[in-house]
């Protein structure tokens, strides 16, 4: 147990895991609504709230966003926080149909600001017919948080027996990327530290409801999470560990563009580690794999899908990566965000 708090314990790696297991998850005596919700100890991206005589169950996400900066080439703080709470939603298998806000701004913090996020938090809802319902604002003195803070809390709805977990791959299942990996991390850190390339680096924040709806179309998908915090190495592990597999990744298939390879070169990092905010990883049969693809592939954040990999039986719970070369690596889980406040 840790004495204080550190940045790693909040980036989505194994510290944070610690934390989650050995700290907050036991201090909490009820972690589910009934036995037949998905609650706390799940750690899914979201909770299930099963009602009563009903057809259908409430799937509710809730997220806190402290990016810095606040605009970033591709977006901002608010269409990050709606986007990722929509997604979180969605990758459950639920229609996202509402969401509720709360901002904490600071003391001096500019109208035209607010007015600019407040906007693209509208714009981004409007994009997938979600409605923002509810909410709270406070106003901190100067000095006593960084310019602002958004927290979404998202409510969607799916039929009973219908929710789509992150622990149910497996062995034989295809995982389909729904885009470019590492393109929200590297845009950031690379305009952070004011880095240029020829090609602008935009980060790929986006709500990909429409993605999920046409995937979900062909049936046969098994699990599927966004990878933010920790990229898609820290989603496939969560992946491996939850369903009891192997996960087998073609590295010459994953979708990564050439300026987020080059930035990641320069800047030391690997994009397997890095936070997407407009993707998923999808587990799903191998015989609906090809079909689902070309679903996902006919939405608008879906051009750049590919099929990346597999599950198999052998070796539960690791990640390999099946190299240009030949060769193969382990992908393990990050242990903290090599690029904080990314999220």
């Amino acid at each position: 147990m840790p004495e204080v708090i550190k940045l790693a314990h909040g980036a989505g790696g194994s510290v944070m895991d610690e934390l989650l297991s050995d700290l907050i998850l036991k201090s909490f005596t009820k972690r589910t609504v009934s036995n037949e919700s998905i609650g706390l100890d799940s750690l899914d991206d979201g909770a299930t709230i099963s009602l009563k005589d009903c057809e259908t169950e409430l799937v509710v996400s809730t997220d806190g966003h402290t990016v810095d900066p606040i605009f970033f080439p591709g977006g901002d703080i608010g269409r990050l926080a709606t986007s990722g709470t929509i997604n979180d939603v969605a990758v459950m298998g639920a229609r996202p149909i509402a969401l509720a806000s709360a901002l904490i701004i600071e003391e001096g913090f500019p109208v035209s600001d607010l007015k600019r996020i407040l906007r693209s938090m509208d714009e981004t809802a409007r994009e997938v017919d979600v409605a923002i319902i509810t909410g709270d604002t406070k106003v901190m003195p100067k000095g006593y948080i960084d310019k602002i803070t958004i927290t979404t809390t998202g409510i969607g709805i799916v039929p009973k027996g219908n929710v789509i977990t992150d622990s149910n791959l497996k062995p034989g299942d295809k995982i389909i990327a729904t885009g470019t990996i590492g393109d929200h991390g590297i845009a950031l850190l690379s305009f952070r530290e004011g880095i240029e390339f020829e090609t602008e680096l935009k980060s790929d924040c986006a709500p990909i409801y429409e993605v999920i709806k046409n995937a979900l179309s062909v049936g046969g998908v098994s699990c599927m999470k966004d990878p933010t915090r920790g990229g898609i190495a820290s989603a496939l592990n969560e992946f491996a560990h939850k369903s009891r597999v192997s996960i087998w990744i073609e590295e010459n298939n994953i979708p990564r563009r050439p300026e987020v390879l080059a930035a990641s070169d320069m800047l030391g990092l690997d994009p397997l580690d890095v936070a997407c905010e407009g993707i998923a990883l999808i587990g799903v049969s191998s015989d609906k794999a090809v079909q689902t693809l070309e679903q996902i592939r006919k939405a608008h954040y879906g051009k750049d899908a590919a099929i990346i990999g597999e599950a198999r039986v052998e070796d539960p719970g690791y990640v390999i990566l099946e190299t240009y070369v030949g060769g193969q690596r382990i992908i393990e889980k990050p242990v903290g965000e090599l690029i904080p406040r990314v999220c």
